[in-house]
C-alpha cells in the first residue's frame, strides 16, 4: 500500500464552483443520462475511496446494490472531515456533498496523489439522486447528513461515540434525471476488477442484494477483490486465454523522489497476434496513450532490438524490429503516479507531462537491460517472435502491393468492386454501410441516399481475426477490400485522416448468425483499426424484426424485438384496431428480403433510423471481452455465457 502523507480535515478542503447547473445539464458532467452516467454515479463515490487508498489510509471498499435501488459505498479511510472549513464557515462534510469540485485533491495538504483529478467530485452524484445519506466515522463519533435533490434536509448531525473511521454513501439515482436506474453488476465487478489490480492490496467487495440477482446456484451475487500481486496479476489474468512465449511475468517498479513520480510495469509476450497494452496514470485509464506510453515503447523496441543484434538474430541495419513487431502478442500494464498529472486529448486521457516520458524510458531502459541479461533463454524466444512477426510484416506488405495491381478485386479509384460508393467526398458527410450478403446488399443500395450512403457487401462471415496474424488476415479478400474501402490503413500503416467516412455503420440480420458477422467486424476493427471505435465513428445499424399491418387506414408499425411487437399488439387492439390474422404480422428473416424502400424507411432513413453507437470506455476489458467470446478457450466462453445469460433481453434463434 502507499506511504500514508498529507493533513486531511477542513483546512485541507479547496472550493472552486457551484452546483448550479448539474442538474439543468447533467450530461457535460457524467457524459450521459444512459446507463454509462448511471454507473459513473458510482466510479465517482468509488474514486474518493481509492484516493484514501493511494493516500495510504484505506484498505477496504464495500459497494452493495440495495433491493430499494439505491447504491452504498463503504470505506475504511479516514472519514470526509467534518470541522467547519475556515473560510466558508460550513462543516467541511457539507461542502464537500454540495459544492462542485470541492474536494482535498486541488490543494497541497489533502492527496500528493488522486485516481480523480478531472472527475467531477461527490457532489454531483448528490445533485444527481433525489436521496442521499452520508455517515461518517472520526473525530470519535458518527457523523451524518441527508440531502434531497442535492439538498440538505438537515445540518450535519453528532451521533454516538466511535473509535473508527470510515465513510458511507447511500444515494437514490433520480428516475426523473436518468433514462434507467438498473445497475450491471457486470459492468460494476469488471470496473472494480481493474481498480484492485492497479491498487496491490487494496479490497474490493461487490454485492447485489436486489430481489431475482442470484448466481446459477441460487446465491446472491457476491464477489471479492484483492491482488497482492497488483498490475502483475492484471497481466496474468489478461493472458489466461493466450498462451505464453515465456513463463515469466516481467515485473519492476521504480521511483523519482524528485519530481515525485512512482511507475509500475508488468509485462508478458503471449502466443497470440494482437498487442495488448494499458497504461494508466494515477489509476486512470490513459486510454489515448500519452507521454509515459511513448517512453515505454521507445525503450521496450530498443532493447529489443539491441539483444537481438547482441545474440545474432539481426545482422543488418534493413532488419531491425518495428514497434509492432515488438509488440505482437505483448500483454503490457504501465502504471504510473505523479503529484501534478496534465491530461489533454480528446477526451482528457492523455498523459501530457514531459518529465514522465524520460522517466519512464530511463526505467525500461535500465530493467529491463537486465531482466534480458539474466534470462537469455526467455530473452531469446521473445526475439525469435517477434523475427516472426516481422517476416509476416513483410509478406502482408508484399501481399497488399500484390493485390493493388490484381485485376477485378479493385475497380476505377482503387476501391472495392462491389463498393457502391457515394457521390460527395466529404467523410464529415458520408457513411459506409457493410453488410452480409449480394441479396442485403442490393436492397441497401436501391434503397440508400447515394449522395453520401455508401454501400459494402460482404461475402458470408469473415475471417476471425482473433486466431490469425496480419499476414492472413491481409490476404483474406473480405478484410482486404474493407480495408481498402475505409482507406485508412492498419496498425503502423494506420492513418486517422484518410477515414473516408465518418460512420462506419454495421448493418447485420437481427438473428443469431448475425450477430456473429458483427462480433467478426467488430475484432477486426478493435484489433487493427482500434482508433475507429475510440474516436467514435463505429455503430451497429438496428432493422426491424416485425412488420404490424393494421386493418383499415392505420399506419403500419415496426417492432425491433418480441417485446415491442407485443407491446403495440397490446396497445392497439385495447384502442379498437383490427390486426389482420393471414398477413397482419410479417417476420422479417433477413435483409434481403426487405424492399429497398422500407430498408430506407426503417434502417437508413436519419429521421427514422435506430442506430447504436459502438464506444470503448475500458479497452483493457474489451481486449479481455474479445479473447473470451473469439479465442481458443472453450470453457471460459461458457462460464461468461452461464454468467450473462441473465441479462440478455432478447435472442432470436
Amino acid at each position: 500500500m502507499p506511504v500514508k502523507s498529507g493533513k486531511y480535515d477542513a483546512s485541507a478542503i479547496t472550493v472552486l464552483e457551484g452546483l448550479a447547473a448539474v442538474r439543468k445539464r447533467p450530461g457535460m458532467y457524467i457524459g450521459s443520462t444512459g446507463e454509462r452516467g448511471l454507473h459513473h454515479l458510482v466510479y465517482e463515490v468509488v474514486d474518493n475511496a481509492v484516493d484514501e487508498a493511494l493516500a495510504g489510509f484505506c484498505t477496504d471498499i464495500n459497494v452493495t446494490l440495495m433491493p430499494d435501488g439505491s447504491v452504498q459505498v463503504f470505506d475504511n479511510g479516514r472519514g470526509i472531515p467534518v470541522d467547519m472549513h475556515p473560510i466558508e464557515k460550513k462543516p467541511a462534510l457539507e461542502i464537500v456533498m454540495t459544492v462542485l469540485h470541492a474536494g482535498g485533491k486541488f490543494g497541497d495538504s489533502g492527496y500528493s496523489v488522486s485516481g480523480g483529478l478531472h472527475g467531477v467530485g461527490i457532489s454531483v452524484v448528490n445533485a444527481l439522486s433525489s436521496d442521499l445519506a452520508v455517515t461518517v466515522e472520526r473525530d470519535g463519533f458518527v457523523w451524518t447528513q441527508e440531502y434531497k435533490l442535492g439538498v440538505p434536509t438537515a445540518p450535519v448531525t453528532q451521533g454516538a461515540p466511535s473509535t473508527s473511521s470510515s465513510t458511507t454513501v447511500r444515494f437514490w439515482p433520480s428516475t426523473e434525471i436518468f433514462e434507467t436506474t438498473d445497475f450491471s453488476f457486470e459492468t460494476l465487478s469488471t470496473r472494480f476488477r481493474e481498480m484492485a489490480f492497479l491498487n496491490r492490496g487494496l479490497t474490493i467487495t461487490l454485492k447485489d442484494e436486489r430481489p431475482g440477482r442470484v448466481d446459477d446456484k441460487g446465491a446472491p451475487l457476491d464477489i471479492r477483490y484483492h491482488y497482492k500481486g497488483g498490475i502483475t496479476d492484471f497481466v496474468r489474468h489478461l493472458n489466461l486465454t493466450r498462451g505464453e512465449t515465456h513463463k515469466t511475468i516481467i515485473a519492476f517498479t521504480a521511483e523519482d523522489t524528485k519530481h515525485k513520480m512512482s511507475l509500475e510495469v508488468s509485462m508478458q509476450w503471449n502466443a497470440g497476434f494482437s498487442e495488448s497494452v494499458y497504461t494508466f496514470a494515477n489509476t486512470i485509464n490513459t486510454q489515448e496513450g500519452g507521454t509515459h506510453e511513448e517512453g515505454f515503447r521507445t525503450a521496450l523496441t530498443s532493447i529489443v532490438n539491441k539483444f537481438g543484434e547482441e545474440w545474432g538474430y539481426i545482422r543488418k541495419k534493413e532488419d531491425r524490429l518495428t514497434g509492432d513487431d515488438v509488440r505482437e502478442g505483448l500483454t503490457a500494464i504501465v502504471s504510473i503516479k505523479l503529484a501534478e498529472p496534465q491530461f489533454e486529448g480528446q477526451t482528457k486521457t492523455k498523459l501530457g507531462n514531459t518529465e514522465a516520458k524520460s522517466f519512464t524510458q530511463k526505467a525500461v531502459n535500465e530493467e529491463l537491460s537486465t531482466w534480458f541479461e539474466k534470462n537469455p533463454s526467455e530473452g531469446k524466444d521473445i526475439v525469435r517472435k517477434s523475427i516472426d512477426a516481422a517476416a509476416a510484416r513483410v509478406a502482408a506488405r508484399k501481399a497488399r502491393d500484390l493485390s493493388r495491381n490484381r485485376k477485378g478485386l479493385l475497380e476505377g479509384r482503387g476501391m472495392p468492386g462491389k463498393l457502391a460508393d457515394c457521390q460527395w467526398t466529404e467523410p464529415e458527410k458520408c457513411e459506409l454501410y457493410i453488410v452480409e450478403g449480394d441479396s442485403a446488399g442490393g436492397s441497401t443500395k436501391g434503397g440508400r441516399d447515394s449522395r453520401y450512403q455508401a454501400v459494402l457487401p460482404i461475402r458470408g462471415k469473415i475471417l476471425n481475426v482473433e486466431k490469425a496474424r496480419i499476414d492472413r488476415v491481409l490476404q483474406n479478400n473480405e478484410v482486404q477490400a474493407l480495408i481498402t474501402a475505409l482507406g485508412t490503413g492498419v496498425h503502423d500503416d494506420f492513418d486517422i485522416a484518410k477515414l473516408r467516412y465518418h460512420k462506419i455503420i454495421l448493418m447485420a440480420d437481427a438473428d443469431v448468425d448475425g450477430q456473429h458477422i458483427r462480433t467478426l467486424l467488430l475484432t477486426l476493427l478493435f484489433r487493427f483499426m482500434r482508433p475507429l471505435i475510440e474516436q467514435g465513428f463505429v455503430y451497429l445499424a438496428q432493422p426491424p424484426l416485425y412488420k404490424l399491418k393494421w386493418g383499415g387506414k392505420e399506419p403500419i408499425q415496426y417492432a425491433f424485438s418480441d417485446r415491442e411487437r407485443d407491446g403495440f399488439i397490446k396497445i392497439g387492439t385495447d384502442a379498437g384496431k383490427r390486426l389482420p390474422k393471414e398477413d397482419g404480422i410479417q417476420r422479417f428473416k433477413g435483409l434481403g428480403e426487405m424492399p429497398a424502400k422500407e430498408l430506407w424507411d426503417t434502417t437508413m432513413d436519419p429521421q427514422h433510423r435506430v442506430l447504436i453507437h459502438v464506444s470503448l470506455e475500458d479497452a483493457a476489458a474489451a481486449d479481455d471481452l474479445f479473447s473470451v467470446l473469439m479465442g481458443e478457450d472453450v470453457e471460459l466462453r461458457r462460464q461468461f455465457i452461464q454468467r450473462n445469460a441473465k441479462d440478455v433481453r432478447f435472442l432470436d434463434i
